[in-house]
């Protein structure tokens, strides 16, 4: 089943976008990559980071994980960076493996008396959540 566009706003309608009359150009701009007047265009990939309330939230998780233990700490406010710092310290401290997800530290096992030690040293309040 082929449907055929009379105008180009009736093809950018099918694509979610809206085309304004007066410039003639998508609404959001979001999209753009390179333009005849300018030239390449760059994207900002620059990431937020969520406030933190003052308590790094310490949860022990096994759910979708195949019955593994990991630790789970967040609301630490920090930048990409500084997480993944704070991780390698977290990990080489306790001895096991983790990553960083987002703005979650993961770590193996059930080492949460280590973490919260690490944790109080570098300055945060620590506050364990869940069972």
């Amino acid at each position: 089943m082929t449907k055929t566009f009379s105008s180009l706003s009736d093809l950018a309608g099918a694509f979610g976008k809206t085309i304004d009359n007066d410039n003639s150009s998508a609404s959001n701009n979001d999209d753009l990559v390179y333009s005849t007047s300018q030239g390449r265009i760059k994207q900002s990939t620059e990431k937020t980071v969520t406030a933190s309330d003052g308590f790094a939230k310490v949860r022990r998780e096994t759910k979708g994980r195949k019955g593994k233990g990991v630790i789970t700490i967040s609301g630490l406010g920090l930048d990409e960076k500084a997480l993944k710092e704070l991780a390698k310290k977290l990990k080489k401290t306790c001895g096991t493996g983790g990553s960083v997800v987002g703005e979650i530290i993961e770590i193996q096992g059930d080492k949460r008396e280590e973490i919260k030690l690490i944790l109080e040293k570098n300055g945060f309040k620590v506050k364990f959540v869940g069972g």
